[in-house]
């Protein structure tokens, strides 16, 4: 073997391990919402949860990125410990799917079906498929086509390095390194070097299925690699879990301990047989379809045992990282940075977390209303505190999503990065509109303010609209609906009507003197907080409605919608008028 076969063996390995990266990244990329939705079901039933991990690494291609997914969940509060033992059990089922698709190769034959279903034979048409739909297609097109360009850079570099290799065959010195492999001992410590190496499970048995085409590999020495290369995987999670909170610790020690464990009784229960039966393939040259069956079956029987004993696991875990009695209530993040290695999850993420800063939002403005009617210290309290959390959820999502722009993302998650980046300060202004609010309560509360029975009338209706207005604006963004979206402006503008009318109301109460100066400066503040909040919904329903037309020009779409003869936009404006009528209280 000349230095001109490891050039071509170290090419072939880095188009290997581009073209799985490539391939799982863009099968992340292409189905990230189906992938979302998938990630929402996560229920405490181990099996339930199992089923998940193994659906996730399929799409994946990574039980790594899987695992880590499952620490990111834990530190952020969405997944329990308990939970997330079914998830990591799933994908190291769910990493063999890789194993199999690779082991096709290996067919041999001279009918048209044998031939077909090798990936040599189709992943050259693959590629160029995937080369056309990539540079003349569109978002979904384009990550379907870096879909098959993934999978057939894949094969082009197995292919390259199984070249590389054949001279192997005839090197005394490698058939010696793998009798040394059919050491248990040794061949475990192998596979885990070679798998923490590479940070993919999956890309280490392709990489053993290779070395097996020079028949070097029997299955005394792939057997025992198999098995340390499940604990090789370990290491990424491990390291991903540092700085997390102690559940998120614990998860990664579960997976370690989970294929430390399961590789201890595999291969005491393989090698007490072999004893006893004397397997007859034990000593024969594996191929690439035995080592994807010993890799198969490895994680189905290792995950059948287990799976009734998770509990302890979870305990074992517990015992590694144990509860620190002088430590406080557990911290979860509110982004899990960790995320970020799979962007379509980390986009659903940041999405959902948005939907909960806005229901602080409303919660804390409907709260702060009902104090300027009656004074309540607790309530007031309470909107003070959700005020100081609404401010900490702009500042973590402001920073994770400009992380996250920075990541490859298909064009739906990249419009709802876009949202999110354009409508979180509002909703943080109207948070600080809520705490006007309690302000101008207090006071009222202070001044002993009585408002006259037709100013608490006026400010009645106002406030019906405001609440509208403000519900629906929440609504139509938690469900990403810009039809709903639509109809925020119209209710803006009479918002805007009524405030004017509530001033020039109070003005001819003032001239009558059924009013006071003194009362006016407090309507105005309460006035002035009612019309700011509005324009922020205006702000929140503009943006989704710009971003969802890959345009951001608020300035032209609110001069067509108010003075482009929209005839939607005056009939919305006339209902939500007739509505929020003043003399429909009288």
């Amino acid at each position: 073997m000349s230095i001109f076969n490891v050039f071509t063996l170290m090419g072939g390995i880095a188009m290997f391990l581009y073209g799985m990266d490539l391939m799982g990244k863009s099968l992340e990329q292409t189905a990230g919402s189906k992938l979302q939705g998938i990630l929402s079901k996560m229920t405490s039933s181990p099996v339930k949860g199992l089923l998940l991990g193994c659906a996730v690494t399929a799409i994946i291609q990574s039980s790594g990125a899987t695992t880590v997914m499952a620490v990111g969940f834990v530190n952020s509060g969405l997944m329990d410990l308990h939970q997330a033992i079914g998830v990591i059990m799933g994908a190291n089922v769910g990493t063999t799917v890789t194993g199999w698709l690779l082991s096709l190769s290996g067919l041999e034959g001279d009918s048209f079906v044998t031939q077909m279903l090798n990936p040599n034979a189709w992943s050259p048409i693959l590629g160029f498929i995937g080369v056309v739909l990539y540079m003349t297609g569109k978002d979904r097109r384009r990550g379907v086509g870096k879909i098959l360009l993934g999978f057939a850079i894949l094969m082009a570099g197995m292919n390259t390095m199984s070249g590389s290799m054949k001279p192997l065959a005839n090197e005394p010195w490698f058939m010696e390194l793998f009798t040394k492999f059919s050491n248990p001992l040794f061949g475990v410590v192998a596979g885990a070097v070679l798998t923490a190496l590479l940070q993919s499970s999956s890309a280490a048995v392709g990489v053993l299925q290779v070395l097996s085409a020079t028949g070097a590999v029997s299955f005394s020495a792939a057997v025992p690699i198999i098995m340390g290369q499940n604990i090789g995987t370990t290491t990424t999670a491990v390291i991903s879990a540092a700085g997390a909170n102690k559940n998120a610790r614990r998860t990664a020690f579960v997976h370690l301990y989970f294929n430390l464990i399961g590789t201890v009784i595999f291969l005491l229960g393989f090698y007490g047989l072999n004893a006893v039966f004397h397997f007859s393939f034990f000593d024969q040259p594996a191929n690439t379809f035995g080592i994807a069956i010993v890799h198969t079956i490895f994680n189905i029987v290792t995950t059948a045992v287990l799976l009734p004993f998770s509990h302890v696991l979870e305990k074992l875990a517990i015992m590694t990282v144990p509860d620190d009695p002088n430590e406080g209530k557990e911290q979860h993040a509110l982004l899990d940075e960790r995320l970020l290695s799979t962007p379509s999850v980390a986009v659903g993420r940041a999405v959902l977390t948005g939907a909960d800063m806005a229901e602080i939002c409303r919660t804390a403005m409907l709260q702060a209303m009902s104090t300027t009617r009656k004074w309540d210290d607790t309530i007031a309290d309470e909107v003070l505190r959700k005020e100081d959390a609404v401010d900490h959820y702009e500042d973590v999502l402001g920073t994770y999503l400009v992380k996250l722009s920075g990541k490859r993302l298909s064009h739906e998650d990249l419009r709802s990065v876009n949202t999110l980046l354009h409508t979180i300060n509002d909703f943080e202004r109207i948070s600080d509109h809520s705490v006007n609010l309690i302000k101008t309560a207090e006071e009222i509360r202070d001044k002993s303010i009585q408002f006259s029975k037709e100013a608490l009338d006026d400010l009645s209706v106002l406030e019906a609209a405001v609440q509208d207005i403000m519900n629906r604006t929440v609504d139509a963004f938690q469900h990403a609906d810009c039809y709903a979206a639509g109809k925020i402006e119209p209710l803006e503008q009479v918002v805007d009507g009524l405030v004017r009318e509530v001033k020039a109301r109070h003005i001819a109460r003032l001239q009558t003197g059924a009013c006071t100066i003194e009362y006016g400066f407090v309507l105005d503040d309460l006035l002035t907080s009612y019309e700011r909040i509005a324009d922020h919904c205006s702000n929140i329903a503009v943006a989704m409605i710009e971003v969802a037309e890959d345009k951001f020009d608020t300035h032209k779409y609110l001069n067509e919608v108010k003075h482009g003869g929209s005839a939607k936009f005056e009939q919305r404006y006339e209902k939500y008028r007739d509505r929020y009528n003043f003399e429909n209280q009288e």
